[in-house]
């Protein structure tokens, strides 16, 4: 293995905190990764990290040579990506994963496009509602929604979040329409619940269009872990729920669906719809499915005209 491709591994190690990961984001084994590691040492006549049982720290050495690191392989993926930016068309294995509904209702539509315009990728998508560890799976590209928690990805954001409350007109026929907060906590809602998750509060203003902000427990009479199963219970009046626009597939009045509380601010705080990678850079493939999904989500995104006048509420 050539000194620069060591150099690469020593990186790895270093940004992702452990020999393990590095491992497995270069499909290879710790004990081989390790002793590429050791021969670079012997190569360069000095010891890069301290190592323990459990942990390693850089040496002074390490750490300089670190940096210059950094550089050489920063340029050589520049050389590379002049190199690919002059190929006719994109090309290789492009391994994603997805929650069930962003995938079905949007991923699946841009890999439609991504495959007829470039025949010759090849494209493995897995639809998860639980979170797969993308390092340790090697995925190439994941979609999250929420708060970001991977903190040795790279992560590139798709779009804000537009949260919204709403109910079947049946419904606010059965129990009148909420006028604040207290008055719809004690309606009957629907909650999105998959394994640990369960999306069962919601944090609004104290008072119309005001600044301070209270959480509060919905009563999840029903909890359910698929998006259109929820979106049946909310048209059959089961109760009111929180989503994000994207969950709508069309406007809200063809699908007898009205807002609520639009008066009072929903926090969106800390989330967002995001493109997640585990490399330094993304590869040339990943960036263009990535600016794929851009181009056919729009920015703002296409689903805020699912409820008219939504940029006006909850402010």
């Amino acid at each position: 293995m050539s000194i620069t491709n060591q150099l690469a591994l020593f990186v790895d190690v270093v940004q992702q905190g452990s020999f393990a990961k590095a491992a497995a984001l270069n499909d290879m084994d710790n004990s081989s990764l390790s002793k590429q590691i050791k021969k670079l040492e012997s190569s360069l006549g000095v010891q890069l990290l301290n190592r323990s049982t459990r942990s390693f720290s850089l040496t002074s050495a390490g750490d300089e040579i670190l940096q210059q690191a950094h550089i050489l392989i920063d340029t050589l993926s520049d050389i590379h990506s002049i190199a690919d930016s002059y190929q006719a068309k994109p090309k290789g294995i492009l391994r994603i994963t997805s929650g069930m509904f962003f995938g079905q209702q949007y991923i699946q539509p841009v890999i439609n496009i991504f495959m007829q315009k470039y025949p010759e990728v090849k494209i493995t998508l897995m639809l998860d509602d639980k979170r797969n560890d993308i390092i340790s799976d090697h995925y190439d590209l994941a979609f999250r929604i929420g708060k970001l928690d991977d903190s040795n990805l790279m992560a590139k954001k798709i779009s804000d979040m537009h949260f919204a409350l709403v109910t079947s007109n049946d419904f606010i026929a059965r129990h009148g329409m909420p006028n604040t907060p207290e008055e719809l906590l004690a309606l009957p809602a629907i909650v999105y619940g998959n394994g640990d998750v369960s999306l069962d509060q919601i944090k609004l203003s104290t008072q119309p269009h005001g600044d301070e902000y209270k959480t509060h427990k919905m009563k999840g009479n029903y909890k359910v872990s698929d998006v259109r199963a929820m979106l049946d219970a909310t048209n059959a009046g089961l109760g009111y729920v929180m989503l994000d626009l994207f969950n709508l597939e069309k406007p809200i009045d063809e699908m007898g669906l009205v807002p609520l509380l639009t008066n009072y601010k929903l926090s969106a705080s800390g989330t967002g719809i995001y493109a997640l990678y585990p490399h330094r850079k993304q590869t040339p493939l990943v960036s263009e499915f990535i600016k794929t999904v851009q181009e056919y989500i729009g920015s703002p995104a296409f689903w805020v005209k699912h409820i008219p006048n939504y940029k006006q509420l909850y402010k």
